[in-house]
């Protein structure tokens, strides 16, 4: 039986439109299906690199009589919680209410008005481990459908008013201080794991948005117990098998503690967000290690997430084809065994790569096969050795079978990759960085960007996507917007930025500050999202704010720095709490702290003593600094793009910078170094 999702965008949805099952894409047709028939709607949500959601439809989508049961009994419906965030977000906030827990493949019964009344996650196709089969879960619920309707409406009704009850009520609070972000730092202490470094046990996730708060506070009050937290993290997850030491960029969690066994799906947030934090790390400390990062993480995303239109994907799959059993498994194009080793490199290279990257007989993986790492005590290898067994290595794990990239272009990803690449290619003298974040910024304009300055969320071989925008879309794209306006001195993304922002005031702000995850005029489901916390990426309401505030820093607008104020309360309430889970909120509320410092570097663009300054700027550590560069605007508002190059004149004929904060500037500099002591930074 054909079902309803052919014509879809989502790799997610299409890998699903040959199963058995009569699925439905989230549509209003689904759900007067299921109130033509009486019968409940079955939600399905995952994305395309989930390992357990290809499980599940293996096991369960695929089987006939599996599919003849469900298509019976229900209308299903399947989601791409990637497209779909705010789908996602309002049932995965009811299963872990009434669960303790989520996580996907996320299976959800619902009533045809969307109400949710039965809740799980992966169901085995025969019970184990204490769960039942997928099959007794259907036939339960069908059972109560049928013979318990009232029982079931109750429920569902009971839900949808707890939910509604949860509404947060941030608004009363304070703008946050200096205290609250040394409360914020006391907490991670806490919690800090200080033998294998990050924060929590296993599953180990890399701490992004905390680590880029712990750099913002080092660098704003000097507490060497915030870097060394940022240093030990940095390098344990550069040393362990969630980095990819052959080809770069990082997995998505590992499954242990000492970060050794990555889940090896490569999600394009993670690597945007890392390649930034290395990055930003080498700015405060000058490691080698960082750079090296940064650098292999910036090409990483370039080589094999970059899609033909100029965009990024959203994520290669943690499975791939074994080549010696032909089944899909995790870990196949990744791990290595002493034999495959000696047979690439020779029986001398080989023992010694099996040494450099911590490869043993007994394997730290599966079947004696080992994931790399670079452990603390291997042997040392000179630069033109190392790159020659690497080289190799690489060459003959690209015979492999690749794993599947999901190649749809979120907009919010592409935000945080494009600001990247730019600073990498700024800070590292690689343009060619720059021109790919400028390409990526160009598709989100041209594709995902209507004439009202209105995102869409997705986009496939420059197909846009059905679906809204939602905020963290607009954070993340403002902020990589006007990373690459501080970079390229190109004031129309700045313009670009500014359109976002105040769609956001326009359409996502509430009366008391606080932000909706969804627009006004959005989709109305069962409750409207709204959450400040970060998941794996930052919380659309924190990206927002951030974006408001260097916006508002870039052009002295006070109602952008009122709207960022307001909704920094959240932060005022929640980081001495639970500071792991509102980093990024954490990080912009040091720029606020801080100022941001405002940076006008004047001067002809063809000269390298412009130049020369702009580097030094953009190299400054200060929390959140705002750069702008370019020539003298004219108080009217002409010969320059930038609000904060206006009156700005040249030193002595000679190009100068000028650095600001809090309405107070310091004195205009031409030399590097008076510039780079104004402003925190590594000297260039």
């Amino acid at each position: 039986m054909p079902n309803h999702l052919a014509n879809e965008t989502s790799p997610y949805l299409l890998q699903h439109a040959d199963n058995p099952v009569d699925w439905w894409p989230w549509s209003p047709e689904a759900f007067a299906e299921a109130r033509e028939r009486g019968v409940p709607v079955l939600l399905s949500v995952g994305y395309s690199s989930c390992h357990w959601c290809h499980v599940l439809a293996s096991e369960s989508f695929e089987d006939e009589s599996t599919a003849a049961f469900m298509n019976e009994h229900f209308v299903n419906v399947k989601v791409d919680r990637e497209e779909r965030p705010d789908i996602d977000a309002v049932y995965m906030e009811a299963v872990q209410a009434a669960t303790g827990q989520g996580g996907w493949p996320m299976t959800v019964f619902l009533t045809p008005d969307a109400e949710p009344f039965y809740f799980g996650t992966y169901f085995p196709p025969e019970p184990r481990h204490g769960m039942p089969s997928f099959m007794q879960v259907l036939e339960g619920v069908r059972t109560a459908w049928v013979g318990r309707p009232e029982e079931v409406a109750e429920v569902a009704q009971r839900i949808v008013r707890d939910l509604a009850g949860r509404q947060l009520d941030y608004g009363k609070a304070g703008v946050p201080g200096p205290e609250e972000l040394a409360g914020a730092l006391l907490g991670l202490t806490r919690e800090y794991d200080a033998v294998r470094g990050g924060f929590g046990g296993a599953p180990k996730f890399p701490p992004s948005m905390v680590l880029e708060f712990l750099l913002r506070h080092h660098a704003r009050t000097g507490s060497e117990g915030a870097l060394q937290m940022a240093v030990d993290t940095c390098e344990a997850m550069a040393r362990g098998g969630i980095y990819d030491q052959l080809g770069g960029g990082f997995a998505r969690y590992s499954v242990d503690r000492e970060w050794v066994v990555p889940h090896f799906e490569k999600m394009l947030y993670d690597n945007a967000l890392l390649c930034r934090v290395y990055a930003h790390l080498w700015r405060t400390t000058g490691s080698d290690l960082a750079r090296r990062v940064a650098l292999e993480t910036a090409d990483f995303m370039v080589r094999e997430l970059r899609t033909e239109q100029g965009g990024f994907a959203s994520a290669l799959d943690a499975d791939s084809e074994d080549p010696v059993s032909g089944k899909h498994v995790e870990g196949a194009y990744y791990a290595w065994t002493p034999e495959q080793f000696a047979e690439v490199l020779g029986e001398a290279d080989g023992a010694l790569a099996q040494a450099y990257f911590g490869v043993t007989r007994e394997g730290t993986f599966e079947h004696g096969s080992s994931v790399l790492q670079l452990p603390q005590d291997g042997p040392a290898l000179d630069a033109e050795r190392l790159a020659g067994i690497k080289e190799r290595l690489l060459a003959a794990r690209g015979l492999r079978p690749a794993p599947g990239r999901d190649d749809k272009v979120v907009a919010a990803w592409n935000g945080l990759a494009i600001a990247a690449l730019a600073e990498c290619g700024a800070y590292f003298e690689r343009p060619d960085l720059v021109e790919r974040a400028t390409e990526a910024a160009d598709l989100l304009v041209r594709v995902h960007m209507d004439g009202s300055a209105r995102l869409a969320r997705t986009s496939r071989d420059g197909r846009v996507g059905p679906n809204a925008g939602v905020l963290e879309d607009y954070g993340d794209v403002a902020e990589g917007f006007l990373a690459l306006a501080s970079v390229t001195g190109e004031g129309v993304w700045l313009e670009f930025a500014g359109f976002l922002v105040d769609l956001v005031m326009a359409r996502f702000a509430a009366e008391d500050g606080s932000l909706y995850d969804t627009a006004h005029d959005a989709e109305q489901l069962i409750r409207r999202p709204q959450d400040p916390t970060d998941t794996a990426a930052p919380s659309g309401w924190t990206a927002a704010a951030g974006a408001l505030l260097s916006y508002a820093a870039h052009t002295g607008s006070e109602p952008h720095r009122t709207a960022a104020e307001r909704a920094l309360g959240v932060v005022q309430a929640l980081g001495p709490r639970a500071p792991r889970f509102i980093g990024h909120g954490l990080a912009v509320a040091e720029a606020l702290v801080d100022g941001p410092r405002e940076v006008a570097v004047v001067g002809h663009p063809d000269d390298p003593a412009t130049a020369a300054l702009h580097r030094t700027a953009l190299l400054g550590t200060a929390p959140g600094a705002v750069v702008a560069v370019g020539l003298p605007r004219a108080e009217d508002g002409s010969g320059g793009e930038f609000p904060l190059l206006a009156e700005r004149t040249l030193v002595r004929d000679l190009p100068a910078a000028y650095v600001c904060r809090h309405f107070v500037c310091a004195r205009p500099t031409t030399e590097l170094v008076e510039l780079a002591d104004q402003l925190g930074a590594v000297r260039p």
